[in-house]
C-alpha cells in the first residue's frame, strides 16, 4: 500500500485509512519536504518517498503494529521503519503547525475562552521492569499511564475554528490521583473561566471557584431530585470531552497496550493532540 494507491480515495475513505484529511496529510508532507531542503545531510537518499514515509507514520500511529510488520509490510528493515517514524515525528513537532494552545492560552485576559473541560484517560503500558509501583493504577488494576487533556467549551452558537479545541495536555503515571495531576499541571486561569471536571476533582473549587462537579452521595444518605438534575445537566456539558477522547484514540498507539518506551508518550499525545485541532475546520464543515 503507497500513497499513489490511496491518494485517489474519498475524503472520508481517506480519513478511515489514515487518521487524517487528504488535506491535512499534504500539509504534512509539505512540512517534511520544507525541513528535507534545509538538511545538509548527505548519502544514500530513500527508496520511499515523503508521501510514503509519513504514510507509514501514520499507519504506525492508526494501527499500532510493530515496526516487524511495518518493515516486511513496506519492504523495509525493521530498524528502517523505527528510524523513519521517529524522524517524522520530531519534523512534525518541530515545525510547530501542531502545537497547542498552552496553559498561557488560559490566563489572557482577552482569551475567547469561557468554559474549559477536564478529563483523565488512563492507558495501559507494559510492567516496567523497575518502579512498577508508581505506575499501578488501583482502579484499573494494572499499570498504566494517565493523559489529562484540557479542553475548550465553546458554545454551538458559536461554532468557530476555536471551538471544543484541546487547549493542553498532561501525562503522568498512572499511580498519581487525578487532582494531584492538575495540581501538578500548575494550571492558572482567570476567575471568569468556568471548569467542569467529575468527581475525581473533588477539592478543585478552593483552588478556583468558579467550578463544576458533581455532588457526591454521602454514606446511608441519598441524592436529592435537584442534585440528581444537576448532575445529569453536568454530564450533558461535559460529554464534550469524551467525544474529544474518542476522537484521539481512533489512533491506536493511545488505545491500545502502549509498548513502547514512557519518555516519548508525551510527545506523540501532543502531536495527535495538535492534528485533532488542525482539523476541526473539516469537521466543522461536514456538520455545516
Amino acid at each position: 500500500m503507497t500513497y499513489e494507491q490511496v491518494k485517489t480515495l474519498k475524503p472520508t475513505e481517506f480519513k478511515r485509512l489514515c487518521g487524517v484529511y487528504p488535506d491535512t496529510f499534504k500539509d504534512m508532507v509539505t512540512v517534511l519536504k520544507a525541513e528535507k531542503v534545509w538538511q545538509k545531510k548527505t548519502g544514500r537518499p530513500s527508496k520511499l518517498s515523503t508521501e510514503d514515509q509519513l504514510l507509514i507514520t501514520l499507519e504506525y500511529w492508526r494501527e499500532y503494529r510493530t515496526y516487524f510488520h511495518l518493515g516486511n509490510s513496506w519492504g523495509i528493515n525493521e530498524s528502517t521503519a523505527y528510524r523513519i517514524v521517529r524522524k517524522v515525528e520530531n519534523i512534525l513537532i518541530k515545525s510547530g503547525l501542531f502545537n497547542l494552545p498552552g496553559k498561557k492560552a488560559l490566563l489572557e485576559s482577552n482569551s475567547e475562552i469561557e468554559v474549559i473541560v477536564v478529563d483523565v484517560s488512563e492507558q495501559e503500558i507494559e510492567r516496567p521492569k523497575k518502579k512498577q509501583k508508581s505506575c499501578y493504577s488501583g482502579k484499573q488494576g494494572y499499570h498504566t499511564l494517565k493523559s489529562q487533556v484540557v479542553a475548550d467549551l465553546a458554545q454551538r452558537a458559536r461554532c468557530d475554528q476555536k471551538s471544543e479545541q484541546v487547549i493542553c495536555v498532561r501525562c503522568e503515571k498512572g499511580r498519581v490521583h487525578d487532582f494531584r495531576l492538575w495540581k501538578e499541571s500548575k494550571i492558572r486561569l482567570n476567575k471568569e473561566i468556568e471548569i467542569l471536571g467529575d468527581k475525581g476533582y473533588q477539592g478543585i473549587q478552593k483552588l478556583h471557584q468558579n467550578s463544576q462537579i458533581p455532588h457526591k452521595k454521602k454514606k446511608k444518605e441519598k441524592l436529592s431530585k435537584e442534585q440528581k438534575k444537576a448532575n445529569r445537566q453536568l454530564s450533558q456539558r461535559r460529554i464534550v470531552i469524551e467525544h474529544i477522547h474518542r476522537r484521539l484514540k481512533i489512533f491506536r498507539i493511545l488505545s491500545s497496550r502502549y509498548r513502547n518506551r514512557r519518555r516519548r508518550f508525551g510527545l506523540r499525545l501532543n502531536l495527535i493532540a495538535g492534528i485533532y485541532n488542525y482539523e476541526l475546520r473539516y469537521r466543522q464543515k461536514d456538520i455545516s
